[in-house]
């Protein structure tokens, strides 16, 4: 029937040793040696590219201009860890943010796992899961997510995005059709009466609410996996320590925390991913 309070604390410690054991995860994630915050933080203080494009993960303060929602929290208990202050770096698209990589003015980043991206950052494990999904005209004849990948259906996409690198590899048939921002992209789709939009799930949600004259076509036609990332190429050691941090933010609770607390509880925290 139920456990003895004695037989709850062990099944509670060996799930912990479990979990551990899994991911690889010890107290190096709690404290960070001076060769590793030095790696990550080299100018003194943890420069944190932040995407305002995408909602669910970062909003800006509209007082300060801070970085609020998960990301914002995620390097803000990073730079704690680190014993050093933590520096914003704001862009308005993820394109932006992969695309200054090599131009040394950010430490880690927080973009969508992503094979041409990886060629100039290192990737952790991802924190949290979203939907890349299409919005097309309520009166559209396409009803499926198969059915956009046709000759003469135009595809609306932010450049550079998650989705739009994703597509860029996938789709045989339709065009895609490129807006600078990510955020404008879905006004592009209407204004230029594309066939389809592509966007995150959930801001393509709001926007199909205050556009009655279109609709979301049901299921998504990738997952989007958000991670951390720092610049390739620097010390191993401080690549796996990020990546520990991150697995410890996902089992403490702390990711969805602070997507609750940024009104995005319904995205979906990443699982567990093994620390090699």
């Amino acid at each position: 029937m139920g456990r003895t309070p004695a037989s709850a604390m062990i099944f509670t410690a060996f799930a912990a040793f479990a979990f551990l054991s899994f991911t690889g995860t010890d107290t190096m994630a709690q404290t960070a040696s001076a060769a590793i915050v030095k790696e990550l933080a080299p100018t003194g203080k943890l420069r944190a590219a932040i995407n305002f494009g995408n909602p669910v993960l970062a909003q800006k303060d509209p007082a300060t201009g801070d970085a609020r929602g998960v990301t914002g929290d995620l390097a803000r208990e990073l730079a704690k860890r680190l014993g050093v202050q933590v520096e914003f770096v704001g862009f308005d698209t993820a394109g932006k943010v992969s695309g200054s990589a090599k131009d040394g003015i950010w430490d880690i980043c927080f973009l969508a796992i992503d094979p041409v991206r990886a060629a100039d950052i290192a990737f952790t494990g991802p924190y949290v899961v979203i939907e890349g999904v299409y919005i097309v005209p309520k009166d559209s004849g396409l009803q499926a997510v198969a059915d956009v990948d046709r000759a003469g259906v135009r595809i609306a996409v932010g450049k550079g995005s998650a989705y739009d690198l994703f597509l860029t590899r996938e789709i045989k048939h339709a065009t895609l059709v490129r807006d600078a921002s990510s955020g404008k992209s879905l006004d592009m789709f209407l204004r230029d009466k594309l066939e389809a939009g592509a966007g995150v799930k959930q801001p393509v949600v709001a926007f199909a609410k205050e556009h009655p004259d279109t609709r979301l076509i049901p299921g998504r036609f990738m997952a989007i996996e958000q991670a951390m990332g720092t610049i390739k190429g620097r010390d191993g050691a401080a690549v796996r320590y990020l990546h520990e941090f991150v697995e410890e933010m996902k089992a403490s609770g702390f990711v969805a925390k602070a997507l609750q607390a940024s009104g995005q509880g319904d995205a979906e925290v990443a699982p567990p991913t093994p620390v090699n």
